[in-house]
């Protein structure tokens, strides 16, 4: 049975989340170990969460340990079937994944992923136990509309199933126009749509949605990171290429880990405990 390790968030941390996409071959499991080795080393205030292919996360949970999450890039609604080529949110949970992403901008442009199949896949993560990272955001021309705001509205409307509760979930914006473009929407932009997000989340769950991760998911490097996660109501990001590599994605946590304040990194630092811990977003940071 592959190790699983499970995110907390007691008070709520950021959460820093690569995406490998269809990235890694069992070579690149050297760079999760690296990972993990590097986040025992420096303790970071973060939770730190690596979704590989599906082919590897068996290897990745294990050699993660209990060190770093694994989750999955997507997941199909229903528990089995005559689906080839899917993969249920119970075989992720069965390999090790701890979360899954869902409803990313590629999967809803390149698969045609409707808001109500996301909320479908969403109610499979729930029932299995996953977190669901559900991704919404905006194009060149809905931005250029002015309906941006709108659009992260509605996607959270249709996207969230019946019944999820705050601490099974974390949302991550994502402007589609920025996305491996290099270029970023200004800091007040950005400010603006979380803050936007947050209010959306805290007229859906009360006071509880205020305890919700929102990850920014755009174009996020090592030099732009503290930038990005120094504002409000951005509780962590979701990285693509800059995840690929551990010196990439090293140099974002600990990026991470200086923005913190009242944070000093330790000299040493043993290895932890081999517990599964309980991923629960209770509090704001």
């Amino acid at each position: 049975m592959s190790v699983q390790y499970k995110l907390r968030a007691e008070p709520m941390r950021p959460l820093i989340a690569g995406n490998w996409k269809m990235h890694g071959l069992i070579a690149q499991l050297a760079e999760i170990k690296s990972i993990a080795a590097a986040v025992v080393a420096g303790n970071p205030p973060a939770d730190i969460l690596i979704c590989p292919p599906a082919t590897l996360i068996v290897r990745a949970a294990e050699l993660a340990g209990h060190r770093i999450a694994i989750g999955g890039q997507d997941c199909h609604p229903e528990t089995a079937g005559a689906f080839t080529g899917d993969l249920s949110a119970e075989m992720l949970k069965d390999a090790g994944a701890s979360a899954v992403i869902l409803g990313h901008s590629e999967r809803r442009q390149g698969h045609g992923e409707t808001d109500a199949m996301v909320a479908a896949k969403a109610n499979a993560a729930r029932r299995t136990g996953l977190l669901s990272i559900i991704c919404i955001g905006e194009t060149q021309s809905q931005r250029a509309a002015g309906r941006t705001l709108q659009v992260c509205r509605d996607q959270i409307a249709g996207s969230l199933p019946i019944g999820m509760t705050p601490a099974e979930l974390v949302i991550a914006h994502e402007p589609l126009w920025a996305i491996g473009s290099g270029h970023m929407p200004t800091a007040a932009e950005i400010a603006d749509v979380h803050g936007h997000i947050r209010m959306t989340l805290v007229t859906r769950f009360g006071s509880e949605g205020r305890a919700i991760r929102i990850l920014y998911g755009g174009s996020v490097t090592a030099t732009n990171a503290l930038r990005v996660l120094a504002l409000p109501d951005v509780d962590g990001a979701l990285i693509g290429g800059a995840s690929l590599k551990a010196i990439d994605f090293d140099a974002i946590i600990r990026t991470v880990a200086a923005s913190a304040p009242g944070w000093d990194q330790p000299a040493d630092r043993a290895e932890p405990p081999v517990e599964v811990h309980d991923l629960d977003s209770s509090k704001r940071k």
